[in-house]
């Protein structure tokens, strides 16, 4: 199974509801690719749905090391920044995003709750 095929199959998993079984598989891939920045964002992001922030945090990190320049990697890991309370972080994340690309939605829209 190639790695796309494993993402996809986490992805069906995550949209029903599976989130157990969307983690062994993105934990798969990672065993055979640990610098999957992708498998990690969709860890961080299960791990945010399940309420284990701590996690969440630690692999959306992980995955914006891995792929420094994936706005969506950026602008994930800067929501939960916001949804937990850390505004600075999020601000640091959100222009870095903006930084990349200059016309981005989310971030955009994200920063001016800051001002």
């Amino acid at each position: 199974m190639t790695s796309a095929d494993r993402i996809q199959k986490a992805l069906t998993y995550k949209s029903n509801g599976l989130y157990d079984a969307a983690l062994e598989e993105l934990r798969a891939l990672l065993r055979e690719d640990p610098s999957s920045a992708e498998a990690h964002h969709q860890c961080g992001l299960i791990f945010g749905f399940i309420g284990d922030f701590d996690l969440s945090l630690q692999e959306l990190s992980q995955a914006v090391e891995i792929s420094p320049d994936n706005t969506l990697i950026r602008n994930d890991l800067a929501l939960t920044y916001t949804m937990l309370g850390m505004y600075e972080e999020a601000k640091t994340q959100f222009a870095a995003v903006l930084e990349k690309d200059h016309q981005n939605p989310i971030a955009l829209r994200n920063l001016t709750y800051f001002e």
